[in-house]
């Protein structure tokens, strides 16, 4: 679900002392561009930066939605959005509830 070498990655890129702001940043732009997402929004754009924000911090599983996503919104086919919110609150979770343990090792 989280890819932990791309966020020791990004830390290093960004330093450490930079690093949870670039988080929190992340973290706001996912939640706004998810919210913004619906029948009647640039879902191909959303669903575009969302994949590369959830790349850049090692959200797989999210990542991969956003790119199917991506694809449907191009061919004009519909995208299951509550599996999207899902994954992501989960991958969230996962990463917020992990992410001390894995930069301390």
């Amino acid at each position: 679900m989280i890819c932990w070498q791309q966020v020791l990655e990004l830390r290093d890129d960004v330093g450490p002392e930079n690093f949870p702001e670039v988080v929190e940043i992340f973290l706001e732009e996912v939640e706004e561009n998810l919210a913004a997402l619906g029948p009647d929004a640039r879902q191909e754009e959303l669903f575009h930066t969302l994949k590369g924000s959830a790349l850049n911090l090692g959200f797989e599983s999210f990542a991969g939605l956003c790119a199917q996503g991506e694809r449907n919104a191009a061919a004009g086919v519909p995208t299951d959005l509550e599996q999207l919110r899902r994954t992501y609150a989960e991958s969230r979770a996962l990463f917020l509830a992990e992410l001390e343990a894995r930069l301390a090792a």
